[in-house]
This record gives structure tokens, sequence and C-alpha cells, in this order.
């Protein structure tokens, strides 16, 4: 279904932003219609346990918080698309005209105010190949493919929180993990780096890189590395590759329309008002100093609160 009416809030990302900001704008008496290509989660559903939201002393599911998030969201009336947000227009917001129109590949979103909340999205393995290989062995996402490799011999890239949870969720599933980490210690917070003593089946590998990924019969086989300060290189056999090497916001498809940074996050305040007037920014995809679940689900309820006072002086 395609919303035909002018929407008091269009929020694109159904992300813990997206669907904060849609709880919060619904409550309001706000009609808030949520755009999300994959349905409601984000990067919630590659989250095995969220340890640190608070309230969850043993952690929680975080596909258990998408749910619930998505079910409150509705209760309160707001509207969730399957739909991919593929650029926005500025409308002149006078009298019956919308202030903006997103588009999306099902159809046109008239809209009041917006909030950008689309998050950020993996950085790709920097390898020739590496993209044709994905969903052949490479992976994004350990919680969603990680039970394909059961007993098998894995590769974690990376070595930030995300890629120790990895290893940490795979090392219950798989034969082998080997953690290939550019540095020579990790990025990790302590508790995290911690939870990696005394696992058996992980074989780290320092100041090295993915140079090549190997493949047989068009499936990833295993992995050329190649170490930092000697250049010398090593192989090792593995069926699959998970990748976790950093983020990027998904922002480019906004076409110059709003202010970024230099890394291309949305440049927004406290409230999430962004360089164009109506126009809020939540989550990842905005500049921010943390970028957690816990941030995230703050800026979607200051974004919505900016937005709806912005309406009430409209």
């Amino acid at each position: 279904m395609v919303e035909k009416r002018i929407n008091d809030i269009v929020i694109v990302g159904a992300g813990p932003a997206g669907l904060t900001a849609s709880i919060y704008a619904a409550r309001a008496g706000l009609s808030a219609v949520v755009l999300d290509e994959l349905g409601a989660g984000g990067q919630l559903l590659s989250i095995d346990n969220l340890e640190n939201y608070p309230g969850f002393p043993d952690g929680i599911n975080g596909f258990e918080v998408a749910y619930s998030l998505r079910l409150q969201a509705e209760r309160f009336g707001a509207v969730i698309e399957n739909d991919k947000a593929i650029g926005i227009s500025l409308g002149k917001g006078n009298g019956d005209d919308a202030r903006f129109v997103v588009q999306g590949t099902q159809g046109s979103y008239p809209a009041r105010s917006v909030i950008i909340a689309t998050g950020a999205k993996p950085v790709p393995l920097p390898v020739d190949g590496a993209a044709s290989l994905v969903g052949k062995g490479i992976s994004y996402c350990a919680t969603c493919d990680g039970n394909f490799f059961r007993n098998k011999d894995v590769i974690v890239v990376g070595g930030g929180d995300s890629a120790v949870a990895d290893v940490v969720y795979l090392c219950r599933i798989a034969q082998t993990v080997h953690l290939v980490h550019r540095r020579e210690e990790l990025k990790a917070s302590p508790w995290y780096a911690k939870q990696l003593k005394g696992i058996e089946n992980l074989v780290v590998h320092w100041n090295c890189i993915v140079s090549d990924v190997l493949q047989e019969e068009s499936r990833v086989s295993g992995a050329r590395l190649k170490s930092v300060l000697t250049g010398e290189t090593s192989t090792i056999r593995a069926q699959g590759i998970f990748v976790a090497i950093g983020t990027r916001p998904d922002a480019a498809w906004l076409d110059g329309i709003v202010e970024l940074d230099e890394s291309g996050y949305i440049i927004a305040d406290e409230g999430g008002a962004t360089s164009v007037p109506g126009l809020f920014a939540a989550g990842d995809v905005r500049t921010t100093p943390l970028r957690q679940v816990v941030t995230a689900v703050s800026d979607g309820a200051l974004a919505a609160e900016a937005a709806a006072s912005f309406l009430s002086s409209c």
C-alpha cells in the first residue's frame, strides 16, 4: 500500500531510531509512515545478544527488540511500508502542498516533515572479487549466516566491538575461527576484548590484512593474508569470511539536499534538526560521538519531538 495523503511525518529507516521516532510521533497524534526496504529492525537484526542496552542484565536478542519496537509502533498507529527511499524533493509547503515528497521504489510519500534514520551500512572488504562472493562464503552478518558454517573453519576480519561479538558467536558454531586484524591490539572495548580469553578454537592473526580471497567453484575456500609490518604472506583455508571493518552512513541517496560532514554523515543538532527546515536526522546516519542502540533510540525520540514542535509552529 502506498500512502497518498500528506503525512505529518515520513520516517525513512526502521531501525531503533526510526521505530522510536514513529512511536513518539504516533503517540503525539501525528500521522507517521515509516519506510524501510527490508522491514523493521535495521542492524538490530544482526545482533545475537545485545548486552549494553539498559534494563536487560543478561542481554537480549536484537530480533526480539526489533519485533517489540515494531509492535509498539503499530499499536500507536504508525504505518510501516516495505519500500526503499531513493530520493527526496522539496515542495512549497503551503496550503495543500507537501513540504517534502519522499520517493520510493514503490511510490511517493508526501510529508509535512521528514526524519532520516537510514543508519549505516557495512564497509565492504577492500579486495578484488569480494563483492561477487557475498552469499557464497563472504558475509557481513554473523548471526544471520553463521549457522551455515557449523563445524567449519571461518575468518573474521576486524578488531572492533562488532568483530569481537562475531568471534564470540561464531566460536560456538564453527570448528575454528581466525580473527584477522591489521593492528597489534584490538580496537574493541576492554569488556569485549576480555571475552576472547580462553577460547580454544580461536586463532588471532595480528598486524595482518586480507589481501586476496581464495575460491573454488565460485565459493570461498580461504584467504591470503599479508603482514602490514613485513609484507610477508600466508594462507588460511576457510569456508567463510565474516567482515566487520566498520560502517558508512546511508545518506548518498539524498543527493546534496542536506548538509553532510566530510565522512558523509548528516550534520544535525542535538534535536536532530538539519540544514533544511522540517528535515531531521536520527541514529547512526547523523553526526554523533557514539553510535549505539541506546543513542539511536534517544535520537529517534528527540527527532520526533523536534518534528512535532516544528509542525505546530507552521
